[in-house]
């Protein structure tokens, strides 16, 4: 049970950390291209961070634990 519920974290945890950091990148890049002021830029830093790095941080938590479960299921098995 264990295994299943890791390999769910895993995954679930995977996608939302890519799909956030990619979406995050992605704005970033655009901002940069664009041809604005530097304090325009870094005045955005903060709302990519607020808007793109919360659920990236979400994510890798998800990703970290699913693994965590994983090899404490492995450990168990070997026992």
């Amino acid at each position: 049970m264990k295994m299943l519920f890791g390999g769910i974290l895993l995954a679930v945890g995977g996608l939302i950390a890519l799909a956030s950091g990619l979406c995050s990148g992605w704005f970033l890049v655009m901002m940069l291209s664009s041809s604005g002021s530097g304090a325009e830029i870094l005045g955005m830093i903060p709302m990519i961070l607020a808007f793109g790095g919360v659920p990236f941080v979400i994510g890798l938590g998800l990703f970290f634990w699913g693994r965590s479960l994983i090899r404490s299921a492995q450990r168990d098995q070997q026992e």
